[in-house]
């Protein structure tokens, strides 16, 4: 006999976890749902430590496009009538050479031993995260395997199109504000000094604007290397204390309320927490797993924390629409349209309609505020040149005024 760790959904929705002891792991599954539970993974417990360990130390790492071609693939498939196990041979055929067609062959040996698919996956945790495990596991539940992984593949691509968005977002005006600065450093340490170098020997009275610049250059030689030693352990003390959960928790909240950068964070949070909710229940997930899962795609701390008083409100007895407007973190347009959703019956359509207008509204936001980030920065630094030019132009022109 072998010890099995399984997860398993009983009658009520509610997740249990356990071990049990079979024979084989077909037979472990039989046993669960001769005991009313619907097993999610069911895992020797020898094989899960050893190979699990191995796959993470060892295991090949797929790029998240290659993950996300191939779950396409896969649904296609899938959908097709093809078994599980001819899908994976067919995908790993057309990916040959790439590191996803060595994982998708593993993955079908573990299918012809009898695992499953949810199973299979997780013996490689850094190509398939828990949430996409978690939505195989409920299509397979729920036997739509084809159509969940379709949907999983759609999530897949959006959630990362938001998540470059973003990141492009914020590298162009930090990419200009590093230019800005080492243009700015290199006029104080190099250009400045030489400069009012010939006028200070001249013992005339320097007009203000150049003895700030000046002063300014020599701090920057003599303490500049001090001055960026203190910046980077600023950071890293703000980082440090960052990690600690009342922080992160105070900081975030903080961050929502900022005018421009609040709301960004805030519809792209609700895009990918509606979407991932969509494609988890329309699995046939139950709603409240569907709401803890969904809970770990959101980045801001503070929006987990109230979206933990919306699933106790749910577990209480109260509709989604009504606990998201309590929770209040999201746009009110979400909790309208859930509530659209709950009285038509169409819940993971609207959710999806809820995502893409996020999205649309988070692509207009970062595109105004690009187009006025760029002026702003051009007149910024416009105006440092202008002022070190100015150092420079008017003791030239108080010479020119001096009588010989």
């Amino acid at each position: 006999m072998t010890s099995f760790r399984y997860e398993a959904v009983d009658a009520g929705g509610r997740r249990r976890k356990g071990t049990i002891s079979a024979d084989t792991q077909r037979r472990a599954r039989k046993d669960l749902m001769g005991k009313g539970l619907t097993p999610i993974t069911v895992q020797s417990v020898s094989n899960r430590t050893k190979s699990s360990s191995e796959r993470h130390r060892r295991g090949p790492r797929a790029q998240p496009t290659e993950v996300i071609a191939a779950t396409r693939q896969l649904a296609t498939l899938i959908d097709a009538s093809l078994t599980v196990e001819e899908a994976l041979n067919a995908v790993a055929g057309q990916s040959k050479g790439k590191p996803i067609a060595d994982i998708l062959l593993s993955v079908r040996m573990r299918i012809i031993e009898g695992w499953r698919l949810s199973d299979a996956l997780g013996e490689y945790p850094k190509a398939f995260s828990p949430l996409y495990r978690g939505i195989v596991a409920a299509g397979e539940s729920a036997g739509n395997l084809g159509p969940v992984m379709l949907r999983l593949a759609d999530m897949l691509e959006k959630n990362r199109a938001m998540a470059s968005k973003a990141m492009s977002a914020l590298i162009y005006p930090a990419a200009i504000m590093v230019v800005a600065v080492l243009v700015v450093v290199a006029l104080m340490n190099f250009v400045v000094p030489q400069v009012v170098e010939q006028f200070v020997g001249m013992g005339e009275d320097l007009p203000a604007v150049t003895k700030l610049v000046i002063g300014v250059s020599d701090l920057f030689r003599e303490w500049g290397l001090l001055l960026l030693v203190l910046v980077l352990a600023l950071g890293a003390g703000v980082w440090q204390i960052r990690r600690r959960p009342e922080t992160r928790l105070r900081s975030d909240r903080l961050l929502l309320r900022l005018p421009i950068l609040g709301g960004l964070l805030r519809e792209l949070d609700a895009a990918r927490f509606a979407r991932t909710l969509a494609t988890l229940f329309a699995s046939g997930a139950p709603l409240l797993d569907s709401l803890r899962a969904a809970k770990r795609t959101v980045t801001n701390a503070y929006i987990a924390d109230r979206l933990d008083l919306t699933m106790t409100s749910v577990r209480e007895g109260a509709s989604l629409s009504q606990s998201l407007r309590r929770a209040d973190v999201f746009p009110p347009m979400m909790a309208s349209m859930v509530a659209a959703g709950e009285r038509s019956g169409q819940l993971p359509d609207l959710l999806d309609r809820t995502a893409s207008q996020m999205e649309e509204g988070f692509d207009r936001t970062v595109t105004v505020a690009l187009r006025l980030l760029e002026p702003a920065v051009i007149v910024l630094l416009g105006g440092v040149v202008l002022l070190i030019v100015l150092a420079i132009m008017l003791p030239i022109l108080q010479i020119n005024r001096m009588p010989l």
